[in-house]
């Protein structure tokens, strides 16, 4: 049976136990008053905790910011195998320019 750091009963299982003891360190976020206020007042319309918000906003940024990283990540072995080619950059704008000009004559003929 565990328990939490206060001495209740935790409600889950452990499903693996490890060597080191992780602790919990408070950490201070300084915000600018114009986000602390917006926190404040979305938290109170919310009814939550002001740092249970940022620690949700936190989170999810967090695991968009592991994704974006896998997902390139992923792209760079596609290129480095060669499964996928790259184009390059100033020749993809220019037809991209090319096909808008052709489409804006097609459509607005002077």
């Amino acid at each position: 049976m565990r328990f939490n750091a206060q001495g209740a009963r935790a409600l889950h299982n452990i499903l693996t136990d490890s060597l080191t003891i992780s602790t919990l360190i408070p950490m201070e976020v300084r915000f600018k008053p114009e986000t602390e206020s917006r926190l404040l007042e979305l938290a109170a319309r919310m009814g939550r905790a002001p740092e249970d918000l940022v620690e949700d906003a936190l989170a999810g940024y967090l695991a968009e910011l592991a994704e974006v990283r896998s997902t390139l990540d992923s792209r760079y072995d596609d290129i480095k195998s060669g499964r996928v080619k790259p184009i390059d950059g100033e020749a993809f704008f220019e037809g991209l320019r090319q096909r808008e000009d052709d489409l804006l004559k097609k459509n607005f003929p002077k």
